[in-house]
């Protein structure tokens, strides 16, 4: 396993259509965010970065005892990409790869993050495939996030992928496809037992 790595964790986004922080959402009592950090903090980066933007005092409440660093996003109502380039702007002269995850996806193990690292060399990014998409969790060579000022609204890495003579590697994890955007993800996800109840 690449040993050698930082973790970055995109938290900066307002839940428009949730209608409420999914980052703050619970399964056993523990928010996704801090849960998010938690199997991060499993993979022994050597440094993890959390990104926040909106919602951020709770976030910061709700990770006060974890060993991580923050750095917030101004733009975060712009999308995802500027999340991307808050990252890239706190972590740069890095040299490592870059563990990158969001804080939503329930199904997501601490052995697919192994998974990830274990497969990643820094000739290709290394990406997750769930049904005929990827996306995150990604491994990213730094190279690939110090291009995020490429990137605008909420357009991930994808186009840069598509542009390479490089395509990523990917991993299965058709787990990590559920998507929690909407209070019909979110009643599906409590009526499966894959989150806490909330008041409504």
């Amino acid at each position: 396993m690449n040993r050698t790595h930082v973790a970055l964790i995109l938290a900066a986004g307002g839940s428009r259509r949730l209608g409420r922080p999914k980052q703050l959402l619970t399964i056993e009592g523990e928010t996704l965010v801090a849960r998010a950090v938690r199997m991060a903090m499993a993979t022994a980066p050597r440094e993890l970065l959390v990104i926040t933007g909106d919602h951020e005092t709770a976030i910061r409440a709700a990770l006060s005892t974890h060993p991580v660093h923050f750095a917030h996003n101004a733009r975060w109502r712009d999308g995802l990409a500027t999340s991307l380039q808050a990252g890239a702007r706190a972590l740069e002269g890095n040299n490592t790869a870059v563990l990158v995850l969001v804080t939503d996806q329930i199904g997501l193990t601490v052995d697919h993050l192994h998974a990830l690292l274990a497969a990643h060399t820094y000739d290709r990014d290394t990406v997750t495939r769930y049904g005929d998409a990827t996306g995150v969790p990604v491994v990213l060579r730094p190279a690939t996030l110090a291009r995020a000022h490429e990137l605008r609204g909420d357009a991930g890495f994808r186009r840069l992928w598509n542009d390479s003579q490089a395509p990523p590697r990917e991993i299965e994890g058709s787990p990590l496809a559920f998507d929690l955007d909407t209070p019909d993800d979110l009643a599906s996800a409590i009526a499966l037992g894959h989150l806490d109840r909330v008041e409504s």
